[in-house]
């Protein structure tokens, strides 16, 4: 944990004092996921202490139950008499192919479609994997990729440090942060209760990272709006993952949407975006736009394989780069499998979602004191990274299994029906992590503060 911590508090220039601990016990894992869990929750959870510090001159006491915090990792929502719809498309997975294995993401329509443009048509994952045995790994890889799909051959961590994009996640900071010219005059309206009461969030992320940012921001009384384009669903996590926020849709190209898109932007305070490196240059809102456009805004991204090299404007999702740097083959090795053994969830989304929120909060700390915005990058890959250089996990005792107790009290009423959430997993003297919203679907709200 300590290693974890340290990184991640020297990365957001938080001083190196460790929260509470409680919550004994692990994930099963080859790596410290666990570790990871408490000590991003962790680090975000300093940076709205030392937000309060700042404001109010009192520093809150953190605690985090790593035992919550492993169960929030993977889902917090309880449905009463409903069910999630699943997480994963029939098709997506992990395949044998002629010489090794590959994982398929086909969870968007679009991903699916260029996937079988490549491989031929398949209803379910038995003629998907006659298909791929044929395949060289890295071959089918890069022509999924050339399609617009998503695909990932495992590598081994060796082989990632010799690969191009490896190398240049190696030279990448954990948090890219730079603080930007333009000036933003607003006050803080917060309080010790809602400490980001009268901040707005536009949220431009998907599944995972993001929206585990903006989830934790609206927790702590943001103002957030998610845009989603018109045909985009991710139905087996917005129950999840929208809690807190309105919702909308709006296409940024189209003229009226933009001029919709800019009017909600100007008011912004912190921007989410999860793009490819280049994609929010080419709509015309390179960073310069964006500050021009919100001085002083708080612009945070994230993309999945880092911001610099050869595949910077490659897509890709945490289940793919466990399999590109190295993590599935770790896994498989470790627990002598047949087949590639990923983390028991996806835990680089949630870290890093953690983190993009944790530096949005430090951001907005420097803009009271000094009035100036800024940016900060972060990567599925370079998360990855700092699980990775942590070493593999001790052998710790499981978790122990989840209690009614370890639900609110209160009734969730979401768009889907009634729910249960888990009691939330950082505990802020003062200031508890609650939501105004129930969890809803997306484009149900107008597009408007």
């Amino acid at each position: 944990m300590t290693d974890l911590l340290t990184c991640i508090q020297t990365a957001l220039a938080l001083p190196c004092t460790p929260p509470t601990f409680t919550g004994a016990g692990a994930l099963p894992s080859t790596f410290a996921v666990t570790e990871l869990a408490g000590a991003s929750i962790g680090a975000a959870g300093q940076a709205v202490a030392y937000l309060l510090h700042q404001q109010t001159g009192r520093l809150p006491t953190i605690c985090v139950d790593q035992r919550l915090a492993s169960f929030w990792f993977s889902t917090s929502l309880r449905p009463v008499g409903w069910t999630v719809p699943p997480l994963w498309d029939p098709v997506a997975g992990d395949y044998a192919s002629a010489d090794g294995w590959i994982r398929l993401h086909t969870n968007a329509p679009h991903h699916r479609a260029a996937a079988e443009r490549v491989l031929g048509q398949a209803a379910e994952r038995e003629t998907m994997a006659l298909k791929v045995a044929q395949w060289n790994a890295a071959e089918l890889e890069q022509a999924i990729v050339d399609e617009g799909g998503c695909a990932a051959q495992m590598r081994s961590w060796q082989d990632w440090q010799a690969h191009p994009q490896g190398m240049a996640v190696n030279q990448e900071p954990l948090i890219q942060c730079r603080a930007s010219n333009a000036v933003s005059k607003k006050a803080w309206l917060g309080s010790v209760a809602r400490p980001l009461a009268g901040i707005k969030v536009l949220d431009l992320t998907r599944v995972l990272a993001g929206p585990v940012a903006s989830r934790f921001l609206a927790g702590l009384g943001a103002d957030v709006m998610r845009i989603d384009a018109p045909d985009w669903n991710e139905a087996g996590v917005v129950p999840e993952m929208t809690l807190g926020k309105r919702c909308a849709r709006l296409d940024l190209k189209s003229p009226g949407d933009r001029q919709i898109f800019e009017g909600l932007l100007k008011q912004a305070d912190i921007l989410l975006h999860g793009y490819r490196a280049d994609a929010l240059e080419q709509l015309g809102y390179a960073q310069a736009q964006l500050q021009l456009l919100a001085p002083g805004l708080i612009d945070v991204s994230l993309n999945a394989y880092g911001w610099s090299g050869p595949w910077r404007n490659r897509r890709g999702f945490d289940s793919l780069v466990q399999m590109s740097c190295g993590i599935a083959h770790a896994g498989m090795q470790c627990k002598q499998a047949e087949k590639p053994v990923p983390l028991p969830l996806q835990a680089l989304d949630h870290a890093t979602g953690y983190l993009m929120a944790a530096s949005a909060i430090q951001a907005l700390s420097e803009r009271l004191r000094s009035g100036r915005g800024g940016s900060a990058q972060l990567s599925l890959a370079r998360t990855a990274k700092l699980l990775v250089d942590a070493g593999q996990g001790t052998e710790q005792p499981a978790l122990r299994a989840e209690e009614p107790a370890d639900q609110g009290l209160v009734v969730e009423q979401t768009a889907w029906g009634p729910a249960h959430r888990l009691l939330a997993p950082l505990t802020i003297s003062g200031t508890p992590l609650q939501w105004d919203l129930p969890a809803g679907e997306l484009g149900s709200h107008r597009p408007q503060w």
